[in-house]
């Protein structure tokens, strides 16, 4: 008896999911003021619930790298230098919370408008720490701590504290803050609230 092979999945060429779970519909193209930096820890790359892609497709002019530990050079050009030809280099800052009395601060508020490049840990807390431990480049920037972020929606992943949010919901805040632009945020995390109905859907449909 001639035995069927199985069929390969197909995937989306775009957010690189499978097709039945592709999360494309959440995409809000938004053009921020914010050069944004997303450094992907390895295990969010297949992780269906991250969420860092979807920021990353939704945010014109933000790179997407892949690594736990770069290389000291390629993490420089990534902080430091222009992303296109006769761009211009931002100040880096990092989105993390204070942990020690001897980081700095970025200071936000209506007279401090200057462009920045934001770097993004999208990898779950106890991994951002063990990346900020392995690139002493990241310990050196300024960072940016969120005031009064709300309460997360991301209830498909268990956060240890109130105030973890998904990469995307702190992101958005955090440019919102930077820009002083919440409404510019709003459409993406109210497309958020449909990415964790739909994998919430697809996580009880394969346990059930």
């Amino acid at each position: 008896m001639k035995m069927s092979l199985p069929t390969k999945r197909a995937y989306c060429p775009q957010c690189l999911r499978a097709q039945r779970s592709c999360i494309c519909q959440w995409i809000r193209a938004i053009a921020p003021a914010t050069q944004v930096l997303i450094l992907q820890h390895p295990l969010e790359v297949d992780q269906a619930k991250g969420s860092g892609r979807l920021l990353h497709l939704s945010l014109g002019g933000s790179q997407l790298v892949v690594g736990e530990q770069f290389e000291a050079s390629q993490l420089c050009a990534l902080l430091n230098d222009p992303w296109e030809a006769g761009g211009e280099a931002l100040p880096a800052c990092l989105l993390y919370p204070a942990t020690t009395d001897m980081v700095t601060l970025v200071e936000v508020g209506p007279c401090r408008s200057i462009r920045r490049r934001l770097v993004v840990l999208d990898a779950t807390w106890r991994k951002s720490r063990k990346m900020l431990h392995l690139n002493p480049l990241l310990q050196q920037l300024p960072r940016l701590a969120l005031q009064q972020p709300p309460a997360s929606q991301y209830r498909i992943r268990k956060a240890h504290r109130p105030e973890q949010l998904s990469t995307l919901e702190a992101s958005c805040h955090a440019l919102a803050q930077l820009e002083g632009a919440p409404d510019t945020y709003a459409p993406l995390l109210q497309a958020f609230d449909g990415f964790v109905a739909q994998q919430a859907a697809y996580v009880g449909m394969h346990t059930s």
